[in-house]
């Protein structure tokens, strides 16, 4: 991107539109472009015939900032959104307020203007824009404003990663991962990685009903050559926007894993997929404490006794020691409700252990049973089940889109700067 000088006096922008030599392949991110023009919407969809562009799910709208303003009223956003705009500077500040509104934090936005301003660029870019285009723009531009923002080596990682763990064996927390991942996927139509992390005895195979040829343990044991092409050929698709990365499950071998194996795994899977889902087994090693203390959330499933709350303390007091400035451990209270066992009241529970409670569930042995021996999620036995909803309100919370469920989305793409410089004005 270079400078130049207008007839005016005033300085402009003006982008270059030379492919990078050796880019990287964009990350699975869904991308959603609001144009003004036909032909401004004709260019967005040519970037999908570069190689780079291969795993991106891309669409275009009609509508400008307007269109996608209404859109996202009622509609999860994307990892990227496209909006052109023909308004003049000094209205499209205010517009960009408005989408931030509706707009989730993570999302990152390019702005296609036609106005060649740079003091407006600038102030866009404090603002908290990601990239600001001005008109002519070729596919070539896009694509290598998407690779700076995504697939550059400075890029910052798309992916959140989130921990299930049981707080005691069989407490449910491989199918309350399994359905969460899936309810994410569904709900905000982003790639979700599911990584089963118990090699021995894993069953996110069994779940999405999946016998894939490698997996996990191919990973762990090629530590040394992992890269971005290897992961993700081993990765297999479990469904549209499912990914998994399943556990042999056999016992031909003993899995006697270092502190970091599964360190470097996580951190590329979160540059190139937006939710990471790591299935924990209930165990206590020295590979677990490392993974607990790097992940960005956990979620502790319990049943509602004692051997459960004593767990589940300890679990959470150990986390908080490990991860003093990141957030808090959530707990979703599994099983409740089974005839003639004295509980623990979910809520007197996460107070106990000092967690907040993300959800309960009540035993149904038929409805999880039947998913269970038909190796699909309880959504594909029974859409209406009222647990969906509280796998979606799960997901919600665990990938931080929880206020938005209230207050629709206040906040995004650090834009309150915008607030302030309307306030200023």
């Amino acid at each position: 991107m270079t400078f130049i000088e207008n007839d005016d006096g005033r300085t402009a922008v003006e982008q270059s539109s030379e492919p990078v030599t050796g880019a990287r392949l964009i990350p699975r991110i869904t991308i959603q472009a609001f144009c003004e023009h036909s032909q401004t919407a004709q260019i967005i969809e040519d970037t999908t015939h570069d190689r780079r562009m291969s795993k991106v799910a891309l669409t275009t709208h009609n509508g400008g900032m307007d269109g996608a303003v209404e859109t996202y009223r009622t509609n999860p956003t994307p990892n990227l959104i496209i909006v052109e705009t023909t308004q003049p500077a000094e209205r499209i500040e205010a517009s960009l307020a408005r989408l931030a509104e509706v707009c989730d934090a993570s999302t990152r936005v390019i702005v296609i203007g036609h106005v060649n301003d740079v003091m407006l660029y600038r102030s866009l870019i404090r603002a908290g824009v990601s990239e600001y285009l001005v008109m002519p723009v070729t596919s070539a531009t896009i694509i290598n404003a998407i690779t700076d923002l995504f697939a550059g080596e400075g890029s910052a990682p798309i992916g959140r990663s989130v921990a299930f763990m049981s707080a005691k064996g069989g407490a449910g927390a491989s199918t309350i991962s399994h359905n969460v991942a899936w309810a994410i996927a569904k709900s905000l139509r982003q790639d979700v990685l599911v990584m089963d992390l118990d090699l021995p005895f894993g069953t996110a195979g069994l779940d999405f009903n999946q016998d894939p040829p490698q997996g996990i343990a191919d990973a762990v044991y090629a530590n040394d050559k992992m890269d971005a092409v290897m992961l993700d050929r081993l990765m297999s698709k479990a469904a549209n926007h499912i990914n998994l990365l399943a556990a042999p499950a056999t016992l031909d071998r003993t899995y006697d894993l270092g502190e970091r194996s599964f360190e470097q795994i996580i951190e590329l899977s979160q540059k190139t997929v937006p939710v990471v889902v790591l299935d924990i087994p209930h165990l206590w090693t020295a590979w677990v404490r490392h993974t607990l203390a790097a992940v960005d959330e956990i979620v502790i499933v319990a049943e509602p006794d004692l051997a459960n709350l004593r767990n589940a303390k300890s679990i959470a007091d150990m986390v908080k020691s490990l991860r003093p400035s990141e957030n808090e451990p959530t707990v979703v209270i599994n099983k409740t409700g089974i005839a003639k066992r004295p509980e623990i009241p979910p809520s007197e529970f996460a107070s106990s252990i000092e967690c907040r409670l993300a959800g309960q569930i009540a035993f149904d042995p038929a409805i999880f049973g039947t998913a269970a021996n038909n190796g699909q999620m309880i959504a594909e036995v029974s859409a209406t089940h009222k647990v969906n909803e509280i796998f979606r309100s799960i997901g919600m919370q665990v990938t931080g889109r929880a206020a938005l469920e209230t207050s629709k989305r206040g906040g995004g793409m650090k834009l309150p700067e915008l607030f302030r410089m309307r306030k200023r004005a």
